[in-house]
Order: structure tokens, then sequence, then C-alpha cells
């Protein structure tokens, strides 16, 4: 039984993340996990209150753990996870102020084999109550790689437009396959 890498895709609101994910998932015959928040705010037609973010951190692992038992299932060799807790804890600091996510968020990111940084590089599109606009995008973006630098994980920062974006995330994620895993 072929136990599967997990791939993070990361970065602020409207870059690109879902049809990555999704794109990957497509390109390795893989599975995908969609982001938890997106089902979060369309059930309650809200987004989350403070103390609502470490639901979000938690049922999202749970839905990368779920697919990672039905990845190694069917043999896929990788699982896309469309976001990550980490994004939620920086999220949380960003809009909340709150820090007390950031100890579980790193923890649970120490389990992704590659984790993709998207670029703010292509166009903000409005997308529901999950938008704070294009202003947020790269203090987001300067604070997730702050946190992907301290705690050491391995990470490639993915930009383009298209199948350039595509094939630098092919490139990266075929890289993986040469280096040794991290235990």
């Amino acid at each position: 039984m072929i136990q599967p890498r997990f791939v993070c895709i990361i970065g602020a609101e409207s870059t690109g993340k879902t049809t990555l994910a999704q794109s990957l998932a497509q390109h390795f015959g893989s599975l995908w996990v969609p982001e938890y928040l997106r089902e979060f705010c369309d059930v309650r037609g809200r987004t989350p209150t403070r103390n609502e973010q470490s639901l979000i951190i938690e049922t999202q692992h749970l839905n990368v753990l779920a697919a990672g038992a039905n990845a190694s299932d069917s043999g896929a060799r990788y699982v896309f996870c469309d976001t990550a807790p980490l994004l939620t804890a920086v999220y949380s600091d960003f809009v909340f102020a709150d820090k007390s996510l950031y100890a579980r968020a790193r923890t649970l990111h120490a389990h992704y084999a590659l984790t993709l940084l998207l670029e703010p590089d292509i166009a903000w599109v409005a997308d529901g109550l999950q938008r704070d606009g294009e202003q947020v995008r790269a203090p987001i973006t300067q604070m997730i790689a702050r946190e992907l630098s301290a705690i050491g994980v391995r990470c490639a920062t993915i930009a383009g437009h298209g199948d350039l974006r595509l094939a630098a995330a092919i490139a990266a994620i075929n890289g993986i396959d040469l280096s040794p895993t991290r235990p």
C-alpha cells in the first residue's frame, strides 16, 4: 500500500488555491481536499468568529486525514490540500490579533511533504463572504512566508498565470520525489 504525500497549497485569498489543487489532483490522478472555510461560510451564511477559528483548523485537519486514508486505499501518490490550518492561524492573527492558534497550526503543518506558497500575482476576484479585498493579499502573503520560514518546512513559491503556474507546481512536486522524505 502506498503512503500518499501531502502537498499543501497555501496563499492569501484569490491566489488560485482551489484551481491549482484541482488541476494538480487531475494531473497526478490523486485526491484533493477542499478548503473547509468555504463550506463553513456557505452553510452558516457568515464568516467564523474568533472563537470558531479553532473549529476551522481542526475540521480542515480531519478532512486531510480522511483524504489521506482514501488516497492510501486507492493507491494515490499525493493528496493536494486546498489550504492548511496555518492559513487559518495567520488570518486569525490578522483579523482578530489572535496568535493562540499558531502552535497547533505549526504542529499540523509539519505533516506536509511540500508546501506551495502562491504569489498574489493573478487577478483578485470577489468570492462571497470569504473575501476581505485585494489590499490584504500582500500582508497575508508576507505573514505566511514568515511562518513557513520560521518552521522550516519544504516550500516552493509558485507564480505565473495558467499553464505556467501549473507547470511550476508540477516541477516542485516532482522535485520532492528526488529528495529524501522528511521524518
